[in-house]
């Protein structure tokens, strides 16, 4: 199991790592192109507006044996809701969850889950970060939602991955890469260009955040699987060393018996 979930370790990481340079191209892009503008400019994915309403979108995945991977991201995730209950109330909290583990675990505290997606066994779908981002776009647009946070775990190398919260919704341009001075044209207009690379850059951070716990999910298996074999390994040496030792206590007490019996012959 350990080198199974080596192998898928490696395509995982390996599929992150493609894709990271496409996001931050898309995203500097972006940042560049609001560096070169001047004046302000609507950008209605990014208004800051009070929090009344919130999504929480949180990742796990839906088979066991990874460690402490399912039990940290669902810990998080109920800080957070217990957090947003508390200060806007839980009528105005959607869940939406992406695993069996944590979808189990909501249950058991009965949050009410408004959508719940199987995750694919292999590699993370571009297709359902695409929906799953266009609905949260449309959410926030349609002021259903104010503020929108993904919940999961981060893939920091194959023995270290670390739950986090990720807000994407309202877009914090001020946040993006510093931008470069370039003089640009485009058409038909500056509002319609950055209105339509903004849901781009959206589905992007979706995409990665799914690619990133799905690598995880794996560095976090290999991890368990390396631990239990070492385990099992000390228990092996154990379970010898006792053998070994009843197996001499059987053979001394068998010793004892024939020299008891050859001494008594010869009494």
């Amino acid at each position: 199991m350990k080198m199974v979930s080596a192998a898928k370790l490696k395509k995982a990481e390996s599929a992150t790592l493609n894709f990271v340079p496409y996001k931050s191209k898309l995203s500097e892009a972006l940042s560049n192109y609001l560096g070169s503008l001047e004046g302000q400019v609507s950008i209605p994915l990014a208004e800051n507006r009070e929090v009344k309403k919130v999504a929480l979108i949180a990742f796990s995945s839906s088979s066991g044996l990874c460690g402490v991977y399912n039990s940290s991201v669902s810990k998080l995730f109920k800080q957070a809701y217990d957090e947003y209950a508390q200060s806007i109330g839980k009528e105005n909290i959607t869940v939406i969850l992406s695993g069996k583990k944590i979808n189990d675990y909501a249950k058991r505290f009965q949050i009410p889950v408004e959508r719940y997606y199987e995750p694919d066994a292999g590699r993370p779908s571009y297709d359902f970060a695409i929906e799953l981002s266009d609905l949260m776009v449309k959410l926030f647009l349609e002021h259903k939602v104010d503020r929108v946070e993904l919940i999961y775990n981060h893939y920091k190398n194959a023995g270290v991955q670390f739950s986090q919260r990720e807000t994407v919704l309202p877009l914090k341009t001020d946040t993006l890469p510093t931008a470069q001075s370039f003089d640009y044209l485009v058409e038909p207009s500056k509002e319609e260009f950055i209105n339509a690379l903004v849901p781009k850059v959206i589905r992007t951070v979706f995409y990665s955040v799914m690619l990133d716990a799905h690598t995880a999910e794996h560095g976090a298996r290999m991890t368990a699987m390396h631990i239990a074999s070492d385990n099992a390994e000390q228990l092996s040496q154990e379970l010898k060393i006792q053998y070994n030792k009843a197996r001499q206590n059987v053979i001394t007490n068998e010793l004892i018996d024939i020299v008891g019996g050859a001494e008594a012959l010869n009494g």
